[in-house]
C-alpha cells in the first residue's frame, strides 16, 4: 500500500466518507485528486480495508460512502508507528527568495506582499476551519482530547496557523529592512 492510501484510511477512521469527501479533506496533508483518489478506494475495498454504501441520490449517480475495516484500522495503527520518510517539499516562494539578487527592491517587495495576500487567505481558511471545528464538539467541551478523532485535525491546523503567522511576520520583517536606507542586511 503506497502513502496516500494510509491517508485515505486515515480520514475513514475518523468518519465515514466519499470519495469526493476524501478529495477535499486530503488536501489538508497531500496534493491528489480524483483520479489518484477512486483507483485507491476500489484497491482498498478490495483489499478488505474499507467496505462501501451506496446511497441513492434522485438527480445524480448513486454516491459511495466509504468505511473503514478492523483490518484496514490495524493496516493504520501500524503505519502511524513505522518509520516517517522526510517531507517531498517543493517551495517555490523559496526558489524566489534563494535569487533575490537579481531583481530591484519594489520587485522583492511585491512578491513578498503577494506572499502575505496568500497567508492572510490561507489563515481566514484555517481560522474557519478550527471554528467549524469547535463546533463539533460535545456541549462544555473546550477542546479535543487525545482519545478524540478530532484531537489530530485541532493540532495540525493550530500548527499551521502558527506556522502561517510566523512566516507573515517573516515576510513583514524583510519589508521593513527594504525600506531601510542602504544595502539590505541579513
Amino acid at each position: 500500500m503506497n502513502k496516500l492510501s494510509y491517508g485515505l484510511l486515515s480520514l475513514i477512521a475518523v468518519e465515514p466518507c466519499t470519495g469526493y469527501d476524501l478529495t477535499q479533506r486530503i488536501q489538508l496533508f497531500w496534493n491528489a485528486n480524483h483520479s489518484q483518489i477512486y483507483p485507491l478506494l476500489a484497491q482498498l475495498e478490495e483489499g478488505g480495508y474499507v467496505r462501501f454504501t451506496l446511497v441513492p441520490q434522485t438527480d445524480k449517480p448513486d454516491k459511495k460512502v466509504y468505511t473503514i475495516t478492523p483490518e484496514g484500522m490495524e493496516a493504520v495503527r501500524q503505519w502511524i508507528t513505522g518509520p516517517t520518510d522526510y517531507p517531498v517539499v517543493r517551495d517555490e516562494f523559496a526558489l524566489k527568495i534563494f535569487s533575490l539578487f537579481l531583481v530591484d527592491k519594489p520587485s522583492i517587495k511585491g512578491l513578498l506582499e503577494e506572499k502575505i495576500r496568500m497567508l492572510d487567505e490561507k489563515l481566514a481558511r484555517l481560522n474557519k476551519r478550527l471554528v467549524q471545528l469547535a463546533e463539533r464538539r460535545k456541549p462544555g467541551e473546550e477542546s479535543y482530547d487525545l482519545t478524540s478523532p478530532m484531537f489530530g485535525a485541532q493540532i495540525l491546523i493550530e500548527k499551521s496557523i502558527a506556522t502561517k503567522y510566523a512566516e507573515r511576520d517573516w515576510c513583514l520583517s524583510i519589508i521593513r529592512k527594504l525600506e531601510e536606507p542602504g544595502p539590505v542586511q541579513p
